[in-house]
């Protein structure tokens, strides 16, 4: 689901409130980052990058969440999920309403660097994404739309560098 949309409304910044979501850090055999291109349904000019993934459905885990959002938003299927990377809590405005979301970045490889949108979006995705893109470190930081979570290009060249962290990090409350 896009970064900057989803299903339920939560409305308070209570924890329980928060609406859960996974996310994926979906890398390839040469490390690159698969990136979703959105935009503002009412205005196409604010655009910017994010992460597949999207919100909990039912009683599934994060673990399925993040499986089941990949395939629906990319189309990719043969992918091996890894380790919990990094947590955080956002708030932003979209599509007229505020969303405050927990969100959590799981790793993931694949050799599938075929991708497809459509398939499996939602109606507010479709009116919401323009695109996937694979970018390598070097373009993710020299990037001059918006990338969420904002220090994406950074926690990516940690990663590549470092390998998966031993606890998932967690991140600075991001609110737009």
């Amino acid at each position: 689901m896009a970064e900057r949309s989803g299903g339920t409304e939560p409305t308070g910044t209570d924890e329980r409130r928060l609406r859960k979501v996974a996310r994926v850090v979906l890398l390839d055999p040469q490390d690159r980052i698969l990136l979703l291109h959105g935009f503002e349904p009412d205005d196409p000019s604010s655009t910017w990058w994010f992460t597949p993934g999207g919100g909990l459905e039912g009683e599934e885990s994060r673990e399925e969440a993040a499986l089941r959002e990949l395939a629906e938003e990319t189309g990719i299927t043969d992918a091996r999920l890894g380790p919990l990377l990094w947590r955080r809590i956002c708030s932003f405005p979209f599509d007229g309403r505020r969303w405050e979301q927990d969100e959590w970045y799981y790793l993931c490889r694949t050799e599938q660097t075929s991708v497809r949108t459509g398939g499996g979006l939602t109606e507010l995705e479709r009116r919401s994404v323009a695109g996937l893109r694979w970018w390598t470190a070097e373009e993710l930081a020299a990037a001059t739309e918006p990338v969420y979570p904002t220090r994406l290009a950074e926690l990516l060249r940690t990663l590549l560098v470092e390998g998966p962290p031993g606890a998932p990090v967690i991140l600075e409350t991001e609110r737009v």
